[in-house]
């Protein structure tokens, strides 16, 4: 097997042409390489690897990748290269999401380990410090003890440096504002909160209305920071197709990002309607 591999310049002007001929720029996370093969061949333009899209796909819920029960960054470098590449034809790219606060990884050697694996993208979100209330006693001790969203700033600064497309990814404004000011990724999205529907999904009670409203507000922000950053929606109540049109509908959105709604929700779907029909089968009388 001798996985495909899509340079820098070939992602931007891929990310390019999408703006310029009005097609909604498409990033979808995968857990496996079935569902990574399937996202490309119906048009994802970037498959997004983490430690989380991983526990997903062994039945867990997305926040399952902030308790320590594995390296996550490990595990996120070791399938994106058995499970993902290998399984994709170039016409998607892969981009990692990694985590910037890991105290005993170099972040720089990761980087350029992942541009020796033919990787020239990353995301900063796995996991995120982001995922923790900035008004808890949590992130308070997590500030104290050297994890902070400053690393995760300066993590995509230095993979800007090194050539790479970045993505970034922040939960509230202040946050948003931070990153696009000072790592200027290629790429941006507002995370509007833990996708609800399924057995692991979790539903805040927030309509579609609002969740378009909040990240419109802040899409205005981020533009007038960096006028030709991309942005791209996720979470929260964008839970269907429909949703997703409603965002970009609504917001100045050049694109979305699906997670569970492209993989934990089809799969519970589809599984549990055959399994259902093969429960049915009788022997004859």
């Amino acid at each position: 097997m001798i996985a495909p591999r899509v340079s820098a310049e070939d992602i931007r002007a891929r990310l390019a042409q999408k703006k310029r001929e009005r097609q909604p720029i498409w990033i979808a996370s995968a857990g496996s390489g079935l569902v990574a093969k399937l996202l490309e061949r119906e048009g994802a333009d970037c498959i997004n690897t983490f430690s989380g899209a991983r526990l997903r796909a062994n039945g867990m819920g997305t926040m399952s990748m902030m308790w320590p029960i594995l390296d996550s960054n490990e595990q996120t470098l070791r399938y994106t290269a058995e499970d993902i590449q290998p399984a994709l034809t170039g016409n998607a790219f892969v981009c990692p999401c990694l985590n910037a606060n890991d105290p005993l990884k170099d972040m720089r050697y990761v980087l350029e380990e992942l541009q020796r694996r033919g990787i020239h993208s990353v995301s900063n979100i796995g996991p995120s410090i982001s995922y923790v209330d900035k008004d808890s006693q949590i992130y308070a001790v997590l500030n104290k003890s050297g994890i902070t969203f400053e690393n995760e700033v300066q993590f995509l600064k230095l993979a800007k440096e090194l050539g790479m497309v970045t993505i970034g990814l922040a939960f509230d404004e202040e946050d948003s504002c931070r990153m696009v000011a000072e790592a200027r990724p290629d790429v941006f999205c507002f995370h509007a909160g833990t996708t609800k529907g399924g057995l692991t999904g979790f539903d805040s009670g927030e309509t579609i209305e609002t969740t378009a409203q909040r990240t419109e507000a802040a899409n205005a922000k981020l533009r007038a920071l960096h006028p030709e950053l991309l942005l791209v929606a996720h979470g929260a109540a964008m839970e269907t197709p429909e949703d997703t049109q409603f965002l970009l509908d609504h917001t100045s959105c050049d694109g979305f990002w699906t997670g569970s709604s492209t993989e934990r929700l089809p799969i519970e779907q589809a599984v549990t309607a055959m399994a259902r029909r093969f429960a049915a089968v009788q022997l004859p009388a």
